[in-house]
């Protein structure tokens, strides 16, 4: 004796419902947007007396059902709650919005199959537990799956017609055109010419970036210029209507050309020498800078040693432009000299044998903080590296102020190891240093120096003339008691 269908008998009125809405980027034959979705699945719960909370109205608005790879944090949320018996009715606007590969339906089906789920659409309504419904629901995702793969595919085939024949792919506004890429725009235009000269006749992109900032001349999205905007511009393509497709070239682009082909070719040219110019200097030994996370700027931020044949420590706002930009350097060896006559001064008259051992418990809270920040930290990393939409920025910009308290937590509550100072500090602190130098032991000598200071920081020149202005140094001692 066959039982009867669920879908055909009475509805308890006030069964838990869920609503799920969702509205790709992909044309798909049907946008209807979310919010006119909830409406109709609002409808439907209330014509069947569905109870829908507030928490159970799932939306992924701007996700794609059909990418394999493409988190859906709305759907998911939901799964958990059926797993977890909290929901007995499922309200879609169409199947479709709900999943459009098999892999979703046996997930849904899985957990549907123990807990007699309904789903309802516009149209029709599905009993999860019945063979009958599965069977058509499986026919149903597979037309859909089917549907997708075809839609991607006519969609890559047009792209490469469209490529192949010349014609323009803009995304961003490329800088010199309109939004469509098929005019110029002179006035930036007379921009790219100059960049492509000066970058030929030696200007680094740094310097041609200040100029460009200075002048207050914008990029396309109307930000100040940075090395790597001029750096952009220099190896694309669009300025010289080459047309390119998954990197490679195609022919030549229906579109205007500002700079013409030979002189693009000469600065692509250049631009992999200089490239590799750059990286056989990297392989050079480099300088190891005893200052490091030590020297800083008087703008506030630390300064960095440099790979050049000169060796000073540059404040690292240097390659920025417009206000945060600050050029302020010193050379190397004299600052490390000064420093180093300090911190001996500091050494010979230190007794370290009153300290104890660098402390290894923390207070409890400080512990339990520092987990909760931890887990927030990795549920940012998972964000970042699984939702196309969460940027770099919103990462950089979430993690920053997480990482800071973690740090002050720190360094309030951990004692520093003294025992870096072990052989080192006394009346012959002058000798133990030296045979530190002869030693080559760098890491150790910077080790000290972050034990002893805080801060060494370098601000603008008191005076001109030779020989090393001192007046400049501020020198910031970390507390020793």
């Amino acid at each position: 004796m066959s039982r009867s269908k669920l879908g055909r008998t009475t509805i308890t009125p006030g069964e838990p419902a869920a609503i799920y809405c969702r509205i790709s980027h992909a044309r798909d034959e049907d946008q209807t947007g979310v919010d006119r979705q909830e409406r109709i699945c609002r409808d439907i719960a209330e014509r069947l007396q569905l109870r829908v909370e507030p928490a159970h109205v799932y939306v992924d608005n701007n996700r794609s059902a059909w990418q394999r790879n493409r988190k859906r944090p709305g759907w998911e949320e939901m799964l958990k709650s059926m797993g977890e018996g909290e929901i007995r009715h499922v309200i879609v606007y169409h199947p479709d919005r709900l999943m459009r590969q098999p892999k979703d339906l046996e997930e849904l089906l899985s957990i549907a199959d123990d807990k007699r789920i309904l789903l309802h659409g516009e149209a029709n309504r599905r009993d999860l537990s019945d063979p009958d419904d599965r069977f058509i629901l499986r026919i149903e995702v597979a037309h859909a799956c089917r549907s997708s793969d075809d839609t991607s595919r006519r969609l890559k085939d047009a792209l490469k017609d469209k490529a192949r024949e010349g014609k323009p792919h803009v995304g961003n506004r490329p800088y010199g055109y309109t939004s469509d890429g098929r005019a110029i725009i002179e006035e930036e235009a007379e921009i790219v010419r100059e960049v492509f000269r000066r970058y030929l006749d030696g200007e680094s992109p740094r310097h041609i970036a200040q100029d460009l900032t200075a002048r207050s001349v914008l990029t396309s999205k109307g930000k100040t210029w940075q090395p790597e905007n001029v750096r952009h511009l220099l190896s694309s393509n669009f300025v010289a209507g080459v047309r390119i497709h998954q990197g490679e070239e195609v022919g030549v682009g229906t579109w205007p050309a500002i700079i013409d082909r030979g002189q693009w070719d000469e600065v692509q040219r250049l631009r992999e020498y200089r490239a590799e110019r750059s990286r056989d200097e990297q392989k050079r030994p480099t300088r190891y800078y005893l200052l490091r996370g030590v020297a800083t700027c008087a703008c506030g931020v630390r300064m960095a040693g440099t790979n050049s044949r000169y060796a000073y420590y540059r404040c690292t706002r240097a390659d920025e432009t417009g206000k945060q930009q600050c050029n302020r350097s010193v050379s190397a060896g004299p600052l490390e000299d000064f420093v180093r006559d300090v911190a001996i001064k500091v050494l010979t008259r230190l007794d370290t044998s009153g300290y104890e051992p660098a402390a290894t418990t923390r207070p409890e809270a400080d512990v339990l903080a520092d987990e909760k920040d931890r887990a927030k930290l990795e549920e940012l990393k998972e964000l970042w590296l699984n939702d196309d939409d969460f940027t770099t920025a919103d990462f950089q910009s979430m993690r920053a102020p997480i990482l800071k308290r973690m740090k002050e937590r720190q360094r309030k509550t951990v004692r520093r190891p003294v025992a870096v100072l072990e052989g080192v500090a006394g009346p012959d602190a002058e000798a133990n240093w030296e045979r530190l130098e002869k030693a080559d032991d760098y890491a150790r000598m910077n080790a000290i120096y972050r034990f002893l200071f805080a801060a060494v920081i370098v601000r603008p020149p008191t005076r001109k003339g030779r020989g090393f202005d001192t007046d400049r140094v501020d020198i910031k001692p970390n507390p020793l008691d």
